[in-house]
């Protein structure tokens, strides 16, 4: 069928919604790291290759030489005839030294030199041959990798939204039963078991938009990031965004603010997904902030411009560093025990959904100061 591609391990065809190979049972989205990995592995450059066409024609002396027009041993005084005119401040070329020593006459000095330039033009010119047949090999390799690398990327997305989909079920079950559980549909729970339950749900709402975030963004990298755009309030979504992070940041003892205009700020967008970016920045900005800290969602209109920025007195960012978090799977601290939980993906996906709007996200920050994430929009 048309949407089948190629397994990365054995080149069959597979349905991309498969987990496993059906013809050779590799999982498929581990060889699909693996065989990226492969092909953006960087090709080492042979030592040894020629740099210049000068190496490829013979020295003007051996020349002389080769021809009988002068003996090894007249060459070698010319040489050294030249060095001591070196020591004197004033040097001059091993054909020089030999006319000057009456070893070699004009004309069959001009006539070797002639012959030297034709054959340097033409060690040049192949030297240009070899390196534009080259070029146009590695071009047609970068080609072949760009198209694997393609297709791998895709093997990996269709992986991401099949197993997040397979995830919702589940997930949809353990929800119903800690909503009946909580309601005391199953018997009344004790104080110690409803402040469980409450601590089990929190559990399951994370979970459940980690799943929204990895569907999103599989969404995204197979280009169906399709925007439905429409006059908003963006004062109204920012004060939602805002009351629903109350909670996290009071637990956090995190001082929480909106610095929003009095005049109504009005934009064309997706609503759900600026929503949804407004709600990640400021997630973000909760979980990198210690205790006692602050953040604050700014919105303000100038010039028909309309900027939101999300401030945070966090741990910052190196500045080296900061495009690193807009990479997918990608955190600064990548060790196991890292402290920040998350999949990585969060950043990766706010990036496509505000260029998807035809801006950009611009990150400022200083280490153990904090960092402000903004990006700007058309009023109307």
């Amino acid at each position: 069928m048309g949407s089948e591609i190629s397994c990365p391990r054995c080149g069959r065809k597979v349905h991309p919604k498969n987990r496993y190979c059906e013809h050779c049972g590799v999982d498929i989205a581990v060889a699909a790291v693996l065989a990226e990995q492969d092909v953006i592995t960087p090709e080492i450059i042979p030592t040894g290759v020629p740099i210049a066409p000068e190496v490829l024609v013979p020295r003007i002396g051996d020349t002389m030489i080769e021809q009988g027009l002068i003996r090894p041993e007249d060459l070698q005084r010319a040489l050294a005839y030249q060095k001591d005119h070196s020591s004197t401040g004033k040097p001059i070329l091993v054909g020089q030294a030999l006319l000057e020593l009456g070893l070699i006459s004009r004309e069959d000095l001009d006539q070797v030199i002639t012959t030297r330039i034709l054959n340097l033009h033409q060690a040049l010119n192949n030297a240009n041959q070899r390196l534009t047949q080259r070029v146009e090999e590695r071009t047609a390799e970068l080609q072949k990798a760009l198209e694997r690398l393609t297709e791998l990327n895709k093997l990996k997305s269709n992986f991401i939204a099949n197993i997040s989909h397979e995830l919702r079920t589940p997930l949809t079950h353990i929800k119903g039963y800690l909503d009946i559980l909580a309601d005391s549909g199953l018997g009344p729970l004790t104080s110690a078991q409803a402040e469980a339950m409450e601590v089990m749900k929190r559990a399951e709402e994370r979970l459940e938009r980690l799943i929204e975030d990895l569907i999103q963004f599989s969404l995204a990298s197979r280009g169906e990031l399709s925007l439905d755009l429409q006059e908003v309030e963006l004062k109204s979504m920012i004060r939602i965004a805002i009351d629903r992070s109350r909670h996290k940041a009071s637990s956090q003892e995190i001082a929480l603010a909106a610095n929003l205009p009095e005049a109504s700020l009005s934009v064309k967008v997706d609503e759900e997904k600026i929503a949804w970016v407004i709600m990640q920045l400021l997630d973000n900005a909760l979980k990198f902030t210690p205790k006692g800290g602050k953040v604050a969602v700014q919105a303000t209109s100038e010039d028909g411009i309309v900027t939101v920025a999300v401030m945070d007195s966090g741990i910052g960012i190196p500045k080296e560093q900061i495009a690193e978090i807009f990479e997918p799977f990608h955190q600064l601290d990548g060790n196991t025990t890292r402290r920040y939980s998350g999949t990585g993906l969060g950043l990766a996906m706010v990036r496509r959904i505000i260029e998807a709007h035809g801006t950009q996200i611009v990150v400022r920050s200083v280490v153990g100061r904090g960092s402000r994430f903004e990006f700007s929009l058309p009023a109307i």
